[in-house]
């Protein structure tokens, strides 16, 4: 028996994914465990494994588009099944949203209560029946609001015009139907976009992300109606001018003016949940800021050093990531998250580190670095930034870590003040390496600087203790030979 195959819940708290590509074609043969398809989450790609073997017969959604979890994504079919067979799959586990247009005889009652035609008074005679039978009733209670999308009724029962107890003809019907992914009508809902104007290209016609993308990118920008007659003159029916109207409710903020060059890019699943969760952290978490400026000439001399002798190249961040985790060993009370429970006291340095793609900012987490070597330190590193480029991240590794890292001195950033990856407590800003005039021993000289600044989360860590942290941090990275033997 063909066999629907849903869109899997690889994200805690995901409602959506969107098919990356697929690993196999309609004829292929499949079996348990074999990979199916690449699902793109918020920060990653994770291949999709069959869960039951069976020849793949229909691929429902094409490469790009976007499902939401539960949502038919292939169908599996047996030997000797059909097209016919397929469409049965898809038509009996298919939510009710997407049934037929045209309901059965046997329909339940029910559903015709949102437009139910007033009913005739009853005769006398008949008033003992029309009392004992409240289905009957002349006003029809509203309908219940847990009842299933089933009940609900065509979109033209509610808002076209009626012909026959406010239903549309059947051809009407039929012609304002329209097959689209959901982030397709997330997007078109938020801006007014009719879907019927966009010709689909996904199966059975169905309008997916590149084909909204394209109609954004050639649909000219609406012409905004030029005011007449007395609103054109600052005034409103009863010569009141506008200006000293009082209004009940504020505007809405209008949308910035758009040229002949504007476009609208859709935000990817990634930038939507960096949006979130950074929102989220400067709503929720108190921040303050430390900075302290380290003089890293020893560690620059160093590093060149070991270079010379080690086949993994190392880099200043790998000496600050094993600063970092230096840090916590001398003041472990430090070493904690926030939680409405109590303070959570970790046991080893698992630490977050910021790396750039063309989607966005990704965390991966470079796990125990409290007991690695400098090496593994850089060989681990530079894996994981590798992968996460390559949008290569399995999902437990992008969950986890104890606190972040972000660096970018590589770009020539002097410095600057990074947000708070939630639930951690704190993050590493790292600048740029400097040479400028210092003062040592009543002496100027040249040295050096890198500036790092520490966003710390209050709730857990009071500023003494931040502070202690910082000085154990700025005396490791100083002082670097002392932190890797």
């Amino acid at each position: 028996m063909a066999s629907v195959v849903r869109m899997p819940s690889v994200l805690a708290g995901a409602t959506e994914a969107a098919i990356a590509s697929w690993l196999v074609a309609p004829g292929d043969s499949v079996a348990v465990g074999q990979p199916l398809a690449e699902i793109e989450t918020e920060k990653a790609l994770v291949e999709y494994a069959a869960e039951e073997a069976g020849i793949v017969g229909r691929l429902v959604l094409a490469a790009g588009d976007t499902g939401e979890i539960g949502d038919p994504i292939a169908v599996l079919v047996g030997a000797g099944e059909t097209d016919a067979d397929i469409d049965a799959a898809l038509s009996g586990q298919a939510p009710a949203a997407e049934a037929p247009e045209a309901a059965p005889a046997s329909a339940p009652a029910a559903s015709a209560s949102f437009a139910a035609p007033a009913v005739s008074a009853p005769a006398p005679d008949a008033a003992p029946a029309a009392a004992a039978t409240p289905a009957a009733s002349i006003a029809a209670p509203p309908p219940s609001p847990t009842w299933s999308m089933a009940h609900r009724p065509p979109k033209s029962v509610v808002d076209g015009p009626s012909t026959t107890n406010g239903h549309q003809p059947a051809a009407a019907g039929a012609r304002s139907r329209v097959f689209a992914s959901p982030l397709v009508r997330k997007i078109a809902g938020e801006r007014g976009i009719d879907l019927a104007a966009i010709a689909g290209t996904g199966p059975n016609g169905r309008i997916v992300r590149r084909d909204l993308e394209q109609f954004l990118a050639t649909e000219p920008a609406a012409p905004v109606p030029a005011p007449q007659g007395a609103e054109a003159a600052g005034e409103i029916p009863g010569g009141v001018p506008q200006d000293s109207r009082q209004e009940s409710a504020p505007r809405p903020p209008l949308p910035p003016a758009s040229t002949a060059g504007d476009r609208i890019v859709p935000h990817t699943p990634m930038r939507r949940a960096i949006a979130r969760r950074l929102t989220e952290s400067k709503a929720t978490i108190p921040h303050f800021y430390m900075t302290t400026e380290c003089v890293v000439d020893e560690l620059l001399e160093l590093r060149a050093r070991v270079n010379e002798t080690v086949p993994v190249k190392i880099s200043v961040n790998d000496f600050v990531i094993m600063a970092v985790a230096a840090a916590f060993r001398d003041v472990p009370e430090a070493n904690v998250t926030w939680s409405d429970e109590g303070l959570v006291e970790h046991g080893s340095v698992d630490i977050s580190i910021a790396v750039a793609t063309e989607g966005g900012l990704v965390t991966p987490v470079l796990r125990g670095v409290g007991s690695k070597r400098l090496s593994d330190i850089a060989r681990e590193s530079q894996d994981l930034a590798r992968r996460a480029r390559d949008r290569r991240l399995r999902q437990d590794e992008l969950e986890g870590g104890t606190f972040s890292v972000s660096n970018l001195g590589m770009y020539g950033t002097l410095g600057f003040s990074a947000i708070i990856n939630p639930p951690q407590a704190g993050i590493l800003a790292v600048g740029a390496a400097k040479q400028q005039p210092v003062v040592a021993d009543g002496t100027v000289t040249v040295a050096t600087i890198m500036r790092c600044t520490l966003s710390v989360d209050h709730r857990a860590i009071d500023g003494a203790l931040a502070a202690r942290w910082l000085a154990a941090f700025t005396t490791r990275l100083e002082h670097p030979l002392g932190t890797i033997v």
